[in-house]
């Protein structure tokens, strides 16, 4: 069975620019932040999780300026000392702070290249692998901003840009400025929006695809039960429509479904969820988040399930009937992010 076997994760190549990363990557942001999902975790635990990982063969590590915020840049700074550094690829997003609580995106250049600065300084390393923008800001050119992040590249600070929940104009007017390495963006059984207007552009311009919430933000480790578990001001709880009453029993259904796949094919729930991602292609790498080091054992097991066409339709068929949308009024997602033309900017 999967869960039983002891893997070491594979590596893949992350786009066409040249980078090298483990076939399943770490998500981070649990590990810090009140914001979304519960209360920071204890710094020497997720320390030690992360060395397990990277001893496990996970060394794609994800983590952002505004988790925390700015804790989770420092904590995977700490746990990277003593030679840890030299065996990972570090992701990081920047271009998104927090004021009162409320996001604001910057995508000038001024802001970018603080931002840049700051992460580095506070992960306390000389360059950063994967450098993305968080978000996209429309209120600048995209050419611009990503004018600035070649800079940063040409000047050593960052090794190779990304981007996360952009449009498709947006991903090709950026990859005119500088080759962009990967596109960060929700997919998973339940999450497909993306699979007609972003994932072909990025195949195109080969461009690697980083898929992050794979297990539908932790429903498909143990479906609604998920919810008996956390805080009742999780993000989840508070505004995801998948979560909420009038559609979570319906869900639960669909994950009972899934359960019973994932029996007869010898995994885990999880497992199946994180190998039905695996599945989409060479050039897509699932970024499971986690702090605990049992769960990151059983989605190190995903690479181990073997799904057939029969089995992906199968799973493809179950999963169309989810109920409730991805967010309920949210603009922050690809669907609305693209940037003025460049003529229109005013350079000082």
């Amino acid at each position: 069975m999967a869960t039983e076997r002891k893997i070491r994760v594979p590596r893949m190549k992350l786009g066409s620019a040249g980078m090298e990363v483990s076939a399943q990557g770490l998500g981070c942001m649990t590990m810090s932040t009140s914001a979304f999902y519960g209360t920071p975790k204890p710094e020497p635990e997720m320390i030690q999780l992360i060395h397990h990982a990277i001893n496990s063969g996970v060394t794609f590590l994800d983590t952002a300026e505004v988790y925390g915020p700015y804790t989770n840049e420092i904590l995977l700074g700490k746990a990277l000392k003593g030679g840890m550094r030299e065996k990972v690829e570090v992701a990081t997003k920047g271009g998104v702070k927090y004021t009162n609580g409320k996001m604001e995106i910057i995508g000038d250049p001024a802001y970018i290249r603080a931002s840049c600065e700051g992460c580095l300084k506070r992960l306390d390393i000389d360059y950063i692998d994967l450098y993305y923008l968080h978000r996209i800001d429309t209120r600048v050119p995209i050419e611009v901003t990503v004018g600035e992040l070649k800079k940063l590249v040409e000047e050593g600070k960052i090794k190779y840009i990304g981007l996360s929940e952009a449009s498709a104009s947006t991903i090709r007017r950026a990859h005119a400025v500088h080759p962009i390495t990967a596109i960060q963006l929700e997919w998973s059984l339940w999450t497909r929006d993306v699979e007609e207007e972003i994932i072909p552009p990025c195949r195109e311009l080969g461009i690697g695809i980083v898929a992050y919430s794979p297990l539908g933000r932790g429903f498909f480790s143990s479906g609604a039960k998920l919810l008996e578990d956390i805080r009742e001001d999780d993000f989840r709880k508070q505004h995801l429509p998948r979560f909420q009453p009038e559609n979570l029993d319906h869900n639960n259904k669909i994950f009972e479904k899934i359960k019973e796949i994932s029996a007869r094919k010898g995994c885990t729930p999880s497992q199946l969820a994180l190998a039905w991602v695996h599945h989409r292609g060479n050039d897509v790498c699932p970024l499971p988040g986690t702090t605990r080091i049992a769960n990151l054992d059983d989605n190190i097991g995903a690479l181990a399930v073997e799904l057939t066409p029969e089995d992906m339709a199968e799973l493809d068929s179950i999963v169309s009937l989810v109920k409730g949308d991805r967010y309920a009024t949210s603009t922050d997602t690809w669907q609305h992010k693209e940037t003025p033309p460049l003529s229109s900017w005013k350079f000082a």
